[in-house]
Formats: structure tokens, sequence, C-alpha cells
């Protein structure tokens, strides 16, 4: 019994000692790991095929685990995204991916929660990659005015950058971004926007009335398919569209919940928010729907993004997934750093563990 207590003591000991010299054991260490980690690639890493990850699986609104709408998409090693919410841009630094090798960002429509962080991860990508020409932006009509204003607003920023890092690496002809707009399509018809180096993306019309242009992505690479909704009611184009695709990334809004936060509001006198928290029932996707649009295209699986309101209270998922189970059962609630491949030559639908998500 001695023993043992001498053997627990000196254990305890050991770890005191080691604790109190945390600083200079990091200290030793951190060379060699920084190396590590600025020779990571999670783009290579995740091999051959198309991948998905969301880099804001959120709104609007703020949440613990689910920032502002961003979906990463990995095709042939380049890197796209769908959307830059808040946060979007660091959540793929976070992730492991390099912002510096994005190609483009596809805007599904300019509510500020899809569009405020766009200047952000056009900065980060013209840094990071050296880049010597401006970051394009895909999207319908409006999309000019967007990029203009983010170019406008950021003009500043880029001249003292590259007045400090030299035009190396902040080459002033690579800054900000260069706006690619396309008439949206009618129902029942796509239009192809990008079609390169075995990617194909096409565009969809949406329905998010009254705002308008709103459309969805459907992205095909060698075989393997997702489509990224945007925000939209359910939506008979998008069920078109998803027919027997691999990943459906599709929006959804609790009715049950904004009700609840509506009521709340109104008995606390928020009016304006009780009335937001009721005018945005009609523009979006239950999660019930959702699934029906799955299960009716025949979907390999159905990804979750931008989750409304936050579920940040324990059970409030349970709350917000409720019915969804009897209707399609082959769905992710999707959170930052929700991250899928789908390989080439194959069936597969995997999910794999990002950095960033739990």
């Amino acid at each position: 019994m001695k023993k043992r207590y001498l053997i627990v003591t000196l254990l305890i000991a050991l770890l005191l000692i080691g604790y109190s010299q945390r600083g200079p054991i990091l200290l030793k260490a951190l060379p060699n790991a920084l190396t590590t980690l600025m020779s990571a690639n999670g783009i290579d890493d995740l091999g051959p095929g198309l991948h998905v990850g969301l880099c804001g699986a959120g709104g609007p609104m703020p949440s613990a685990d689910r920032s502002g709408p961003c979906v990463a998409v990995i095709a042939g090693g380049k890197l796209f995204l769908v959307d830059t919410g808040t946060n979007g841009a660091r959540n793929i630094l976070r992730m492991g991916l390099d912002l510096g090798a994005v190609e483009g960002v596809f805007l599904t429509h300019f509510h500020s929660d899809h569009i405020d962080g766009l200047g952000e991860t056009a900065m980060l990508r013209w840094i990071g990659g050296s880049h010597t020409d401006p970051m394009p932006v895909y999207g319908p009509k409006g999309v000019a005015e967007v990029v203009d204003a983010f170019n406008q607003a950021y003009n500043l920023d880029a001249s003292y950058r590259t007045a400090h890092h030299g035009t190396t690496v902040a080459s002033p002809t690579g800054s900000g971004m260069t706006a690619v707009t396309f008439d949206i399509p009618q129902n029942d018809v796509s239009l192809t926007i990008y079609d390169k180096d075995d990617l194909k993306v096409d565009m969809i019309r949406v329905d998010h009335a009254p705002i308008a242009p709103a459309v969805a992505y459907l992205f095909t690479y060698k075989g393997r398919t997702v489509l990224v909704s945007g925000d939209t009611v359910k939506s008979p184009n998008i069920e078109k569209f998803s027919q027997g695709i691999d990943l459906l990334v599709h929006e959804a809004l609790s009715p049950q919940l904004l009700q609840m936060m509506s009521a709340g509001a109104k008995n606390a006198n928020a009016l304006s928010r009780a009335k937001i928290f009721h005018d945005v029932l009609d523009y979006h996707t239950s999660p019930v729907e959702a699934a029906e649009i799955a299960r009716d295209a025949k979907v390999g699986h159905l990804l979750y993004y931008h989750v409304v309101p936050p579920l940040d209270i324990p059970g409030m998922d349970a709350i917000w997934l409720n019915g969804v189970d009897d209707v399609f059962s082959d769905y992710t609630l999707g959170q930052d750093g929700t991250l899928f491949t789908l390989p080439v030559n194959s069936a597969k639908i995997v999910r794999v563990q990002s950095k960033l998500a739990n």
C-alpha cells in the first residue's frame, strides 16, 4: 500500500513538473510542428474524387458550431465555394484546406448572410496563393454590383498589402474579384456556366421570393454529382435536377421552432424580431420537405445546411429533425467542418473527419 502511494505521488509530481514546463517543451516542439503544418495539403489528402465540405452550416443567426452559409466543393485538386458567409474563409483554413487554391465562388443569391465573407475570402485567396488575377465570382444578374462594391471597400487594404509585402506576394493585378454574370435559366432547364477539367457546373432556378434572382448549383465530376440548393422553398426544380445524384446539400428551417421564437419575441414586446421570425417561414424549406425531395429524387445522401434556427440548446436538434426519419433516413445534420468525399470510379459516399468537425 505504501509503495503504491509513493508511485502515485511520483506520477503526480512528474505531471506537475511537466505542466509547469509546458511553455519550454512547446517551444522546442513548435519548429517541427509548424513546418509540418505549413507543408500539409488537405486538398491532396482527399484523393481523386468530388469532395464537399461545409465551411458554414448555419444561417444569419449566430451559432456555436454553424457559421454563415458556405460550401466548399473540391474536384481535380481545385477548390470552389458556393457562397461565402461569416467565418467561411477562416473555417476553410481550420479544415486544413488552402484558400490560395480557390478557383472561383458561385453565389446563389445576394442576401447578406451569403455574401458577407466575400471580401475576406478574396483577400486571403489573393495573398495565400500570390495570385496575379482576381478571383472569379459567378452568379446571376446582380453579381457585378456586389463584386464592384466589395472591390471598392477593399481597395485601400489591397494597396497596403502590396506596399508592405511587395508585388511578388501581393501583385496589384491579383487583388479583388471579377464578376461573371449569367441570365438564370427558366424552370425545367439548367444552364452550364462552367465546364473545364472534367468538372461541369450547372445553374438552376429556385424560388426564394421575394428575393430574385436565386439559384442552385449542380456539380458533376467524373460521374459523381452534388447539388447545392441555396435558399429556396420546396422546389420541383430541385427535385428534377436531383434525380439520382450522389449528394444533395439542402437548406432547411424548422417552422415549429421559428413559430415558438416569434411568439416569444411577441410576448417580450420585441415586435420587429417577432415579425422577422414569422416572415422567414414563407421562403425556406422545412427539414421534412427537404427529406421528401431526397426520397422522391432517390438521392444517395442528404446533407442539411443553412440550419435555422441555431440548435445550441441540447435537444433542439431532435425537435428540428422531428419527422425526418419517417421520410428519408440517409441524412446528416451538417455543422461547420462536415466533410464528404465521393471517390471516382465508385458509388461510395464517405463522411470523413475534418480538422474542424467534432
